[in-house]
């Protein structure tokens, strides 16, 4: 079974930050995207689609979010080939610049390991952390769109102009970028 929408947006948010960006980019992809809270719906749906976009805080110490840390042995159990995914990920590099978004790069390895294809890597340029196991094996990249709501909060929305385009040039969708 497949959904009528080609894209399914997944996300979990304890604070609100990682709503309000699934938010702004559901809005940015109308009408191609369903939006899932795993809080709410869990993770079962992920197989109706053929493209995801996935979107994790990392919390404190380069922890998972509670919800998503619920959902993780769903996932695992999960046939993710032939998936299409992007991610995005939440995190504070001045705070918590040792782990910044450690919790992207946990979902990148967990979803490799089920078979999914990542896509959209984005540029470490604009940001100052320590250390990341978001990175790609080159390090110039970090495996999704990074995202810091508590440092660079005024970059944010032409981070997504910039990431949106790309998105929709690996799921074959059309871009007014």
């Amino acid at each position: 079974m497949t959904n009528a929408k080609p894209i399914g947006l997944f996300y979990a948010s304890t604070t609100g930050n990682t709503e309000d960006v699934a938010q702004l980019i559901a809005d940015r992809l109308e009408p191609w995207v369903q939006v899932h809270d795993i809080a709410v719906e869990g993770v079962e749906a992920m197989q109706q689609y053929g493209c995801l976009i996935m979107g994790i805080p990392t919390w404190d110490y380069g922890e998972l979010q509670e919800d998503w840390q619920e959902c993780w042995q769903a996932i695992a159990a999960q046939n993710f080939v032939g998936k299409r995914v992007a991610l995005f990920g939440l995190g504070d590099q001045m705070g918590y610049g040792e782990w910044f978004q450690d919790a992207m790069g946990e979902l990148h390895q967990l979803l490799t390991s089920v078979g999914a294809t990542l896509v959209v890597p984005w540029s470490v340029e604009g940001y100052r952390f320590e250390a990341s196991r978001a990175l790609t094996d080159d390090g110039r990249s970090f495996v999704g769109l990074a995202l810091d709501e508590d440092g660079q909060h005024g970059v944010t929305e032409e981070r997504l102009d910039q990431w949106i385009p790309q998105v929709c040039r690996a799921f074959d969708l059309p871009s007014d970028g």
